[in-house]
């Protein structure tokens, strides 16, 4: 049989299928980008359905593809059998309404057996069909020429989701020999198709060829698909004689690498430790794409299953003795290997590596304080008899520490306990709810209730063309109630149009006011959100009269309005100015945009320098001071991608959106106010940059009248500073200070010389009062020199001239006590240590303290007990002695 390489079985596949007539997919990002109901991309059609469902037509109805793919469903397994994996790579191979079950089969066949290409032995490959296909039976057997006793039929070979496409497969299984096969010969598992090792499942061939109707009904497709799907893993077990998958080249170089940063452990040597390597290898790939493809540890969705990877990884670590962030050093080991087809690793390396180590460094702040708990939480248990780790107990855990439900449970099972999921529910039920009585009374308000949801009054928002509209009053809400009348308090109204912007996308609400048909204020705007059902809900304070029905006029404030339209375009230049200074993983993870400044949250992994906001800054008033105009286009989503806008990450957007396109600079999807050229910008300034979680930053910034305000402060702060420097002028108030800090130095220097000039004169002082007890010399003084560095050169006098066999200092600062206690060798060979002697004499100064038994150290609060312990010295001695 044929040795390959990972890169030659993939490369392999390919190029079979595109000498027949298939167009070569490139590999999808694994986050899904039109398909909300997946998590990840889990499988090769999975980034295809677009053309199987009809939305869209392909350029080539024959398809083929290597696709990388993560499931989590069974992470448990990982790393405890021979092939479970979180990321994988699926080759298939495709046929929107072309070519059906006869070209599938054969070709199958000849891609496997001919020496052309995998060169399989025939004899060692079974298939299994559905019972009731006939005609893939024939094929097989008539014309493939495969024996009959190697076409097993199973009642389970029918690919069907419950509703749509499905249809018979055909799955094959390569016989990898009696060596490896891990049931008995009578084992009713004992099979092509059973669970066995031996019998390995290399390809499943989808015939897909009727509709599951929701009548139950299995109908004819009108055009017939093939969906096929090898994994690669599996595959180049076969062709590497590997045991299991984790013995190829697509892990064992991780494993080697983990081993090497191991305290000494090996691969396969040891179950329960090979499972740590198997794990660690094979979570490490899945991290490293799902990061470079922009996926960031986070607490929900595909961000918590990082996190849950990566710690489950550290955890795994451990296990091997490794107690260090060591994630990040196997980042290039997975480049190397898939650099030939993935060349994204490597290319997004140090990106994906600065996102590990932040994740694991955090976690290792915390973990070791969970594992000593949960160590002692296990120890309890296992001595009362008990058997189930509390609820409240695996809260605390997760909460405080930031443990994984999934890790405690993993640990406990590993000791053979169960937890109580129940008790951590109603924990975090409680949690949510103290959450929610601590919010703002406002926060409450917000909370929309049955009354809300059953408004379906049409309301339009003209507010990107007007900012003042006669409008009919159709809702008023007050007390919980729909009144049709009030006439002062605070209350909710709904209008038939509005140019009021409601709160949304970051973008504050406008203010302002409605006047009545006679020109009267009758209510203050102080608030626009959207209801339920779209509409705009004002919220305003009532001053006079209102009646739905009537018709009102509502005036937005223009020069808040104005304001808010600078900072939203601000904020765009922004974002694109952060992907042109660090890259584009510099993605939006949240912002504001209100009539004083604008804030603008951003994933990155470390501080923005001093030269890079001062880049960006730049880079956005070119482009204000450009003049570019400022097009807002309504289209649909599709239109708006060709277009190159882009998509915040985790927006929802309908069919049709608003683009929002600075002149080809910045292209985004937005549905907030903006100008109408760069120019009326003015002026824009960063005034802050700053960290709020890990692997998010923030920055925020002014523009016009509040970016001119911000230099006229910091102005006014470097004239005072001039001032107070006595620089001649302005522009030389950088060098007068440099001036001054020399300056300084210089009489830091002086004065350092001056300390220890005073210091060697006390020496000579206290050197002089050496007392004796029982044969042993000893000096004990308070001094009074600069601080314990001093201290200690003391000490180091008192050692190089011999003086005495017991040194003992003692030094005030302030409130705060110093002691220090030396000992000669001799000393110590008789049994006294400075250690002993410190920890005698430090509750006399209210502290304590220890060190070596030729030095220690000890500090207090308690001045007035220093002449005490000087004094307690000599009974030390006498007892010790």
């Amino acid at each position: 049989m044929k040795q390959l390489s990972s890169s030659q079985v993939r490369q392999l596949f390919l190029d079979f299928f595109e000498t027949k007539g298939h167009k070569i997919e490139p590999s999808a990002s694994l986050i899904p980008i039109d398909d909300p109901t997946l998590l990840w991309i889990n499988s090769g059609v999975a980034t295809l359905k677009k053309y199987f469902d009809g939305s869209v037509v392909p350029e080539n109805p024959r398809i083929t593809n290597a696709q990388k793919s993560i499931r989590t469903n069974d992470i448990e397994n990982v790393g405890k059998t021979a092939r479970h994996h979180t990321m994988f790579e699926m080759l298939g191979n495709f046929s929107v309404g072309d070519y059906f079950k006869k070209d599938a089969i054969h070709w199958a066949w000849e891609l496997l057996t001919s020496d052309e290409w995998y060169g399989l032995d025939k004899d060692k490959l079974y298939v299994t069909i559905h019972p009731d296909d006939e005609e893939a039976f024939r094929i097989w057997n008539e014309e493939v020429g495969l024996p009959k006793e190697s076409i097993i039929k199973l009642e389970e070979n029918f690919w069907d989701i419950g509703a749509g496409p499905c249809g018979p497969n055909s799955e094959i299984f390569f016989d990898r020999g009696q060596e490896y096969n891990d049931v008995a010969e009578d084992d009713p598992e004992n099979f092509p198709g059973g669970e066995n090792e031996r019998y390995l499942e290399i390809w499943n061939l989808v015939f897909s060829e009727f509709n599951h109707t929701e009548n139950n009904e299995y109908l004819p497709l009108p055009h017939k698909n093939i969906d096929t799907g090898m994994g690669l893993e599996r595959m180049v077990s076969i062709f590497q004689d590997a045991p299991t998958n984790f013995e190829t080249d697509l892990f064992i170089p991780i494993i080697e690498a983990t081993q090497k940063m191991s305290d000494g452990k090996e691969y396969g040597k040891d179950s329960a430790t090979d499972t740590s390597f198997k794990v660690i290898a094979d979570h490490i790939r899945a991290v490293s794409f799902a990061i470079g493809d922009g996926a960031l540890p986070s607490n929900e969705g595909r961000g918590y299953v990082l996190r849950r990877l990566i710690r489950r990884a550290v955890m795994h670590g451990k296990k091997l003795g490794i107690d260090k962030a060591f994630l990040v050093d196997l980042v290039p080991v997975v480049g190397q290997i898939m650099e030939s087809y993935y060349p994204e690793i490597v290319e997004k390396q140090d990106f994906i590596q600065k996102v590990i180590k932040t994740e694991e460094e955090r976690f290792h702040e915390t973990i070791n304080d969970g594992l000593s708990i949960i160590s002692e939480l296990i120890k309890d248990l296992k001595a009362s008899n008990q058997t189930v780790l509390s609820g409240k107990d695996i809260f605390k855990l997760y909460d405080t520490y930031g443990f994984p439900v999934e890790l405690t449970e993993e640990m406990a099972q590993d000791e053979g306990l169960s937890v109580d999921h129940e008790g951590f529910e109603v924990e975090m039920t409680a949690q949510r709810d103290r959450a929610r009585a601590a919010r703002s009374k406002e926060e409450s308000m917000s909370v929309q209730s049955s009354l809300l949801t059953d408004i379906k009054v049409v309301s339009e928002f003209v507010g990107y063309t007007e900012d003042t509209v006669d409008a009919k009053l159709m809702v008023i809400i007050q007390d919980d109630e729909i009144k049709d009348a009030t006439t002062e308090g605070n209350a909710q109204l709904i209008f038939g149009q509005t140019p009021f912007y409601a709160e949304m996308g970051g973008q504050v609400a406008d203010k302002g006011a409605i006047y009545n048909a006679t020109g009267d204020l009758v209510a203050n705007v102080v608030n626009v959100k959207k209801a339920p059902n779209g509409q705009s809900l004002h919220q305003v304070e009532v001053f006079g009269e209102l009646k739905t029905d009537d018709t009102y006029q509502l005036v937005i404030d223009k020069e808040l309005r104005q304001r808010i339209t600078k900072n939203h375009t601000a904020t765009h230049l922004l974002h694109r100015a952060l992907k042109d200074v660090l890259g584009e993983h510099a993605n939006q993870a949240g912002s504001l945009v209100a009539p004083g400044y604008l804030r603008f949250d951003f994933t990155h992994f470390e501080q923005v320098t001093p030269e890079e906001l001062k880049q960006m800054e730049e880079i956005v008033n070119e482009k204000i001071w450009a003049h570019l105009p400022v097009v807002t286009v309504e289209t649909d989503i599709d239109s708006a991608k060709e277009m190159g806008a882009m998509a915040l990450f985790g927006e929802k957007y309908g069919k049709n959106v608003r683009v929002v396109n600075v002149d080809g600079y910045s292209i985004e999807l937005c549905g907030g106010v903006h100008v109408s050229n760069t120019s009326d910008i003015g002026v824009f300034k960063i005034v802050s940059e700053s960290g709020i979680g890990a692997g998010v930053r923030r920055i925020e910034a002014v523009t016009s009248k509040e970016a001119y305000e911000a230099f006229r402060e910091e102005e006014g702060l470097l004239r005072q500073v001039s001032k107070f420097v006595k620089a001649p002028q302005l522009k030389d108030t950088v060098q007068r200070v440099e001036q001054l800090q020399e300056q300084l130095k210089q009489a830091q220097k002086e004065v350092e010389q001056l300390s220890a000039k005073l210091a060697n004169a006390e020496a000579e002082d206290v050197f002089k009062d050496i007392k004796e007890v029982d044969g042993v010399t000893y000096i004990a003084s308070k001094v009074a020199v600069k601080d314990m560095n001093q201290l200690r050169q003391l000490a180091d006098q008192w050692k190089q001239k011999s003086l005495s066999d017991i040194l003992v200092l003692g030094l005030v600062q302030g409130e705060k006590v110093n002691l220090l206690v030396s000992m000669t060798k001799e000393m110590n060979e008789q049994g006294l240590k400075s250690g002993d002697l410190i920890k005698a004499i430090a509750p006399l100064v209210g502290g304590g303290g220890g060190g070596r038994p030729d030095m220690a150290q000890a500090g207090g609060k308690n001045p007035e007990g220093l002449q005490s312990a000087i004094d307690a010295v000599e009974p030390w001695i006498k007892e010790h002695k």
